[in-house]
């Protein structure tokens, strides 16, 4: 059975795969899920997140830019990136659990980024995390 855990990982591929010129991948979300045995609330889960982050992209984008010390955002790379925007969006318009997002999302990290990438993306995030708690 399909966790929230799985469904963010889900997200985070379709946020990538977005990222580097699939934007046609959205008439495939749904087959997606289904492959990996993501469904019912973990699928609604995983629709509403993905779809939250494309329609508050350039907020959830500026919010990120504004916590980068000594980055540019065009250079974080594209699965960091997918991270970021899911942790951030998650942080700035829903009500989940603050702590349970930010280690997801680290957990994300150490899985799917490079090792060194987890303090950064933990950084960024508590700092979204102080700004909107």
């Amino acid at each position: 059975m399909a966790t929230r855990h799985h469904a963010r990982e889900a997200v985070t591929s379709f946020l990538y795969a977005n990222d580097i010129g699939n934007e046609g991948i959205d008439k495939f979300i749904d087959e997606m899920l289904e492959d990996k045995k993501i469904r019912n609330k973990q699928k609604e889960f995983a629709i509403s997140l993905y779809k939250g982050v494309k329609e508050h992209l350039k907020e959830i984008d500026e919010e990120i830019n504004s916590h980068l010390k000594g980055w540019e955002f065009d250079r974080i790379g594209k699965i960091e990136r997918a991270i970021l925007r899911l942790g951030a969006y998650e942080l700035m318009f829903t009500d989940l659990d603050r702590a349970v997002v930010i280690n997801e999302a680290l957990e994300l990290t150490k899985k799917l980024a490079d090792e060194k990438a987890t303090k950064f993306i933990n950084g960024v995030l508590d700092a979204i995390r102080k700004r909107f708690s």
